[in-house]
C-alpha cells in the first residue's frame, strides 16, 4: 500500500532543498530506515518509530523494516497555473496523483534569494497556491454539477449522489474555501467525493522553512502560518532547510552534537514525516519474530483482515483469525511468550478494529 505526499510550494522557498535531504539522509539511514528512488522526484522514506527498535530488540529480530511513506517533489507553481501557465498542467496533474499536499512556505529573508513577487509573506504564497488549486477545482465543478443536476432531475440515483455532494463542494470553492470541507453524509457520497479527486480536498501540512537560528521556536513569519493552519483545523511544522542540507552525510553521533548545539531534539525531516503519516490518518501496527521485525501501515479504522490483505492478498482472501498484542503488553511483559502465559495474546476475528501498535500474527487458509 502506498501512501504518497506531494511537496508543492512557490519557486525559490526551500521545496527542493527539503525533498533532496529528506532522501538523502534517508539514504545515510539505511540500516534502520531503508529509502529508495522510485522515479527522479520521488523518495520513499521509512517512518521514525522507537517502538518498532524496541520490539526487534526484545524478539532479537535480525532485520527491522519500518513502515514507508513515499514523498513527491512536485515542480514549483506560478501564478495562472490553473490556466496553464508555467508548468500548470503538470503541477496540477502530479497533486491529483498524490494523498495529501506538503505545501512549503518561505519564512526567511535572505536577499541572495529572490522571490518569484519579491516579498516575503508566507500566507500570500499559500493563497497564491490555494487560489490556483481552487480555480481548477472550480472550473471542473461547474461543468460537473449542472450535468449531475439534469439527470438527477430525470431520476438517475448516482446522478442524485453527484449533484447532492458535488454540489456541496462547489458551494464552498465559490465561497473561496477549500473542497475538503465537505461533510458527506453516507458512504455513497463519500464514494462520490473520494472518485472526484478535487486538489482543494487533499488534506495539508504547512511546512515554515525558517532560518537557522529560527528553528527551535520559528519566528514572525511562521507564527502566522501556525494562525493560518489552526484556523483551517490543519497542521504545521517548522523547519530549516539549510540545517536539515547540513545534516546530509553526517554520522549519526556527529548529527546529535549538531542538533543538541541548535537547541533542536531531532531534525525537523523526521517531524515531517510523522506529520504527513498522521496527516492521512494511518496508524501501525507491527509483526516480530526472530527475522524480523517489521512495521505495516493501514488507515485508521481498519479491521483485521484489512490489515492482514496489507502483508498478502492471500492472507487478507483466507483469513481465520488475527492472533494479538497490545504494544505495552508485549514490551511491559517481555515478549510473545510471556504475554501469553499471562492472558494478553487475543484471538481476534474478522470485525476487530485494529489499534495503533498492534503486534499481530494471522491464521489464514487458502
Amino acid at each position: 500500500m502506498g501512501f504518497r505526499c506531494g511537496i508543492v510550494g512557490l519557486p525559490n522557498v526551500g521545496k527542493s532543498t527539503l525533498f533532496n535531504a529528506l532522501t538523502e539522509t534517508q539514504a545515510a539511514q539505511a540500516a534502520n530506515y531503508p529509502f529508495c528512488t522510485i522515479e527522479p522526484n520521488v523518495g520513499q522514506v521509512g517512518v521514525p518509530d522507537p517502538r518498532l527498535d524496541k520490539l526487534a530488540e526484545i524478539a532479537g529480530s535480525a532485520k527491522i523494516i519500518p513502515t514507508q511513506l513515499s514523498f513527491v517533489d512536485i515542480a514549483g507553481l506560478v501564478r495562472g497555473a490553473s490556466k496553464g501557465e508555467g508548468l500548470g498542467n503538470q503541477f496540477l496533474g502530479n497533486i491529483r496523483e498524490v494523498d495529501a499536499v506538503v505545501h512549503v512556505l518561505r519564512c526567511f529573508e535572505n536577499d541572495d534569494i529572490q522571490h518569484v513577487d519579491n516579498r516575503v509573506d508566507p500566507i500570500a504564497d499559500a493563497e497564491t497556491v490555494e487560489t490556483e488549486l481552487l480555480l481548477s477545482d472550480l472550473e471542473s465543478l461547474e461543468k460537473r454539477v449542472p450535468a449531475a443536476q439534469k439527470k438527477a432531475a430525470q431520476g438517475d440515483k448516482e446522478s442524485k449522489v453527484i449533484a447532492s455532494v458535488l454540489g456541496q463542494a462547489l458551494d464552498l470553492l465559490r465561497d473561496g474555501k477549500p473542497a475538503r470541507l465537505t461533510q458527506p453524509r453516507d458512504e455513497d457520497e463519500a464514494r462520490v467525493f473520494a472518485q472526484a479527486q478535487l486538489l482543494t480536498a487533499k488534506p495539508v501540512l504547512y511546512v515554515c522553512n525558517v532560518e537557522e537560528e529560527a528553528a527551535a521556536e520559528g519566528n514572525a513569519f511562521s507564527a502566522r502560518v501556525f494562525e493560518k493552519a489552526a484556523a483551517e483545523g490543519a497542521t504545521a511544522v517548522i523547519v530549516s532547510a539549510a540545517i536539515e542540507a547540513e545534516l546530509v552525510g553526517m554520522e549519526m553521533e556527529d548529527r546529535l552534537v549538531f542538533l543538541e548545539e541548535m537547541g533542536l531534539h531531532e531534525a525537523g525531516l523526521a517531524r515531517i514525516i510523522r506529520a504527513g503519516y498522521d496527516l492521512l490518518e494511518l496508524i501501525t501496527f507491527f509483526t516480530v519474530g526472530p527475522k524480523e521485525a517489521r512495521a505495516w501501515t493501514i488507515h485508521k479504522g481498519a479491521k483485521a483482515p484489512e490489515a492482514a490483505g496489507t502483508i498478502h492478498s492471500d492472507m487478507q482472501r483466507g483469513f481465520i483469525r488475527a492472533e494479538t498484542i497490545a504494544y505495552d503488553d508485549f514490551v511491559g511483559l517481555g515478549g510473545e511468550t510471556a504475554a501469553k502465559d499471562a492472558g494478553k495474546l487475543r484471538q481476534e476475528g474478522k470485525e476487530y478494529v485494529v489499534h495503533d501498535g498492534d503486534v499481530m500474527h494471522f491464521k489464514f487458509n487458502v
